[in-house]
């Protein structure tokens, strides 16, 4: 054992690094790749991987440790059209989906390619050694989710993400790519107009470290974390949306969030944990207090062509799915979150504020232990229901953001050069709402191509890469500790608590005028207390100092969907406006797109008219 001091070493070897590697002119940490990756969920490994597959050196951050990613949750299956159950499946039938569940707000050139290329992309995560279920055939098992004609997720049970994350970080570590855990990005580095690198800091230490690439990759995720009732994870913060407003790229579709209509409502210390769809996939169905099996009252007119009108038909559909139509449990998530929230509201609610979803009384014991291990094992040790024998208390909480960096479609590059972004942090592929198993294949799809068209990018620069400029490292580290300066100030937690509060009851599932109006004030206000933070203690092992940086990335974002949501005048996807609960076609034609101040304080919207979709896409909507 050596006396080396943790942070003198090289985060993946171990192994003393060099003064020229780990010191910078400041005495900071120091470090060049060709490409860097943000993030080390799905979207950022593969990313990774296929930047490293171009010949870049690559490396990947993450918040916290290596497979430890938020991808894990997502539990029902990979959607692609691979016609394994249904050979009637196509990508075809795929990308009309999933442009019907967005409202016909995606990007539609985004649409196309994740229809086209995620089955390869699956099939290519099982030669790495994804093990899928499989049908009696051997073929990869493919099961039923909201909002898709066909039975095409591919799955292992219900812990699909988690193999997804076990697959590709075996494959990240086998090809020796570089990977620095529990290390926060604060900050991207710009020369000129172009990206050159990210500046950061080591949670365990409080040591800064820079990075310089001329290539950034953005896979933070999402932003679950600035509302109360959330099914995602602690890094949900927003964090690659602010970094890339503030770098000069712009958000797209902010307004619309996603509340997953399953989430546990108890006991309260699981409040918003995830319930997968899959339980209404493998048969599940809603019912209110009193024991009414409500969604057929809940079924909108786009979609009634396609769904049962009455319980036998829709039981029918299990066992003879080409020709029947679909039960309402399986509309896409918006209208069975909204569904759901009418009930709650109309006081026919469960017990804890929820309602009830039974699988118990539609399939046996041992199909639920099977199909849904982590299902049974969740609620059996967190709320000590039985899933096999009684009905689960469900409630819509904040899943998902639709929006994000506004990106180019085929190569995920943002309006900065050198700065991509994929998965939830980027914006455009699902329109106003996403199908569920849809992020799991575009983090596939998406993902390889930013690595590729990131590692183009670097190489195509030759000797001629953006440096990292003296001054603004020394402004990023003086942002950093800014709340270690502060005195007679408040402490961060009980800005982020009065945060997602205010983003729960103002900017929820269901929005008025006068509640985003006050949202947007209340904001105001809370940036004003974030500019007097104080932390107390040292750098090392500081949750409350990892919080105070969090902090400024989540009031920006909160402020971009806020601010959108009050603009956008309709209700649509993942956006419901009390006060227009309709669609309208004058908005149905265009985006808002967020930019930020000059100050950097705050963010700007303007509207921008939808890229016109080719004749021959078109038809498929006829």
């Amino acid at each position: 054992m050596t006396d080396t001091p943790m942070e003198d070493r090289h985060p993946m070897t171990g192994n003393r690094m060099s003064d020229e590697e780990s010191r910078g002119s400041h005495g900071i940490e120091h470090h060049k790749y060709d490409v860097v990756v943000i993030g080390a969920g799905g979207a950022g490994l593969r990313a990774a991987i296929a930047a490293h597959d171009a010949g870049a050196r690559t490396a990947v951050v993450c918040k916290s440790l290596l497979g430890k990613a938020h991808t894990v949750m997502a539990e029902g299956g990979i959607a692609a059209a691979m016609g394994n159950l249904w050979p009637d499946d196509n990508w075809e039938v795929h990308f009309r989906d999933t442009m019907r569940g967005g409202k016909m707000l995606n990007n539609w050139r985004m649409a196309q390619l994740h229809a086209q290329e995620a089955p390869e992309r699956v099939l290519e995560l099982e030669d790495w050694g994804a093990l899928f279920d499989r049908t009696q055939d051997g073929l990869i098992s493919q099961r039923d989710f909201g909002g898709h004609r066909y039975a095409r997720l591919a799955h292992v049970g219900d812990r699909t993400g988690l193999e997804m994350i076990r697959t590709l970080q075996q494959r990240t570590v086998q090809l020796g790519i570089d990977v620095f855990m529990e290390c926060t990005v604060t900050d991207l580095l710009k020369d000129g107009d172009k990206i050159s690198g990210a500046f950061g800091y080591w949670r365990e230490t409080g040591r800064f470290i820079t990075f310089e690439a001329p290539s950034v990759i953005l896979a933070t995720g999402g932003i679950g974390k600035s509302f109360k009732v959330t099914s995602n994870s602690w890094e949900y913060t927003g964090d690659g949306h602010a970094m890339a407003l503030r770098a000069g790229a712009k958000l797209i579709n902010m307004e619309f969030v996603q509340f997953h209509p399953t989430g546990m409502v108890w006991p309260p210390s699981v409040k918003g944990l995830l319930v997968t769809e899959s339980v209404r996939g493998d048969g599940g169905i809603l019912k209110n207090s009193e024991g009414k099996r409500f969604m057929f009252d809940y079924i909108p007119e786009f979609f009634k062509a396609e769904t049962a009108d009455t319980e036998e038909e829709a039981d029918r559909w299990y066992e003879d799915k080409k020709n029947n139509r679909r039960p309402p449990e399986l509309l896409p998530r918006d209208e069975v979150a909204r569904a759901i929230n009418s009930e709650i509201k109309a006081g026919r609610g469960s017990e804890h504020g929820g309602i009830y979803l039974d699988i118990a009384s539609r399939r046996t014991p041992e199909f639920i232990r099977k199909r849904l291990p982590s299902m049974y094992h969740q609620f059996k040790e967190l709320a000590d229901v039985d899933i096999t024998a009684e009905p689960m208390e469900i409630g819509p909480t904040c899943h998902y953001v639709m929006g994000g960096v506004e990106v180019d479609a085929d190569t995920e590059l943002s309006a900065v050069p050198g700065l991509y972004a994929v998965g939830e942090c980027s914006g455009g592929m699902h329109g106003s709402n996403r199908l569920g198993g849809n992020s799991l294949s575009d983090l596939l799809v998406f993902g390889r191509r930013a690595g590729e068209s990131a590692a183009a990018y670097t190489s195509g620069l030759g000797d001629d890469r953006p440096a990292i400029s003296d001054d603004d490292v020394r402004a990023a580290e003086k942002h950093a500790l800014a709340p270690f300066e502060s005195t007679g100030g408040e402490n961060p937690y009980s800005i982020q608590q009065d945060l997602q509060q205010k983003m729960n009851d103002l900017v929820g599932i269901i929005r008025t005028a006068e509640e985003l109006t006050q949202s947007l004030k209340e904001i105001e206000t809370l940036k004003e207390r974030a500019r007097n933070l104080v932390v107390e203690g040292h750098r090392q092992y500081n949750p409350g100092w990892h919080l105070a940086i969090d902090l400024r990335n989540m009031l920006l974002v909160s402020e971009s969907i806020a601010k959108a949501a009050l603009e956008r005048q309709e209700s649509r996807g993942g956006h419901t406006r009390d006060d227009f609960p309709g669609p309208n076609p004058e908005w149905g034609a265009k985006n808002l797109v967020v930019s930020i101040s000059e100050d950097g304080e705050s963010v700007m919207l303007n509207p921008q008219p939808l890229p016109p979709m080719p004749d021959d896409l078109k038809k498929f909507f006829d």
